[in-house]
């Protein structure tokens, strides 16, 4: 097995030795595919924690859509949106490498449901995805996400890998919401 060398942080680690550490990581994870680049493990990574989140947005009650645990927290669909809103702003953030300040497709738009949410939101998430494949394993870790204005500056490769923890930690509170409102929780490990 492979040595990973601590280079400059631990976030430069995990991309810098990409190659060798996709070998490992991508025979533990995707068995389907030999020699996964830096940016096809990435969007494995955003595609499973997505498909989990999927599988836990499909479970609320349409009944609990506007519930919240306190005033000052997001209703289970607001964070919903939430979470595909950030898919079109990582996106356009990731495209210009800083803060992104402009208008949002999402903004005082409403859902019926889930589904509906999905399908709007399909299209930027296949730009996210189609963003992420053009990088190359050498631009994950020089090309710089400048986002200064609120407290870092990261490389790219860093920067995707924190889209997908965002979500997660999104998944999670889900659930736990679901939890609170006595809900069925659906089983994301597979």
């Amino acid at each position: 097995m492979p040595r990973l060398a601590r280079q400059r942080g631990h976030s430069d680690c995990i991309l810098r030795c990409s190659h060798d550490a996709v070998d490992v990581v991508g025979g533990l994870i995707a068995t389907r595919r030999d020699n996964m680049s830096g940016a096809e493990l990435l969007c494995l990574n955003l595609t499973e924690t997505r498909r989990r989140s999927i599988r836990i947005w499909q479970a609320i009650p349409l009944a609990l859509s506007d519930w919240r645990p306190d005033p000052d927290a997001m209703s289970c669909f607001e964070m919903v949106c939430h979470v595909l809103e950030a898919d079109y702003l990582y996106g356009q953030i990731l495209r210009e490498r800083r803060s992104y300040s402009g208008a949002s497709p999402f903004a005082d738009r409403k859902f019926e449901d889930v589904e509906s949410a999905l399908a709007f939101a399909s299209p930027y998430r296949e730009s996210l995805l189609e963003t992420v494949l053009q990088l190359s394993d050498e631009d994950l870790n020089t090309i710089e996400i400048d986002r200064h204005d609120v407290g870092y500056v990261r490389k790219a490769g860093d920067f995707i890998l924190r889209i997908a923890y965002h979500e997660a930690v999104h998944a999670g509170q889900m659930l736990q919401y679901l939890r609170m409102a006595d809900a069925p929780r659906p089983s994301i490990w597979d």
